[in-house]
């Protein structure tokens, strides 16, 4: 019984297997097509969004002054286990002695 309820099915998907294969096949659109529109996108979205990108950020840190957050010595908080294997020890890769607090405050206070 479940032979001749499958037998419909398998028909009739023998019928689009040839047409599915040709529609999810690489070169449907041609090499050549396929890499000139990825180029295409590149040089007109990609670079130009990148671009418009990098302006907002440089015009939006020309304008704003980053005031310092208040000092609060959580005891979870800057937990140095072993020293950093650079400078001091102390320091993070990418301190900022304006925005990152030490584990006893900031720097110039």
């Amino acid at each position: 019984m479940a032979a001749a309820a499958a037998s419909p099915a398998s028909r009739l998907l023998r019928r689009f297997q040839p047409q599915l294969a040709r529609l999810m096949s690489g070169g449907a659109h041609g090499e050549e097509g396929s890499a000139r529109m990825w180029k295409a996108l590149t040089y007109f979205v990609a670079l130009p969004g990148v671009g418009v990108s990098m302006l907002n950020v440089f015009l939006k840190s020309r304008h704003e002054e980053h005031e310092r957050p208040e000092f609060i010595a959580y005891p979870h908080l800057r937990i140095r286990s072993k020293p950093f294997p650079w400078g001091d020890g102390n320091h993070t890769l990418f301190h900022n002695p304006h925005l990152n607090p030490l584990p006893t405050g900031y720097e110039d206070e």
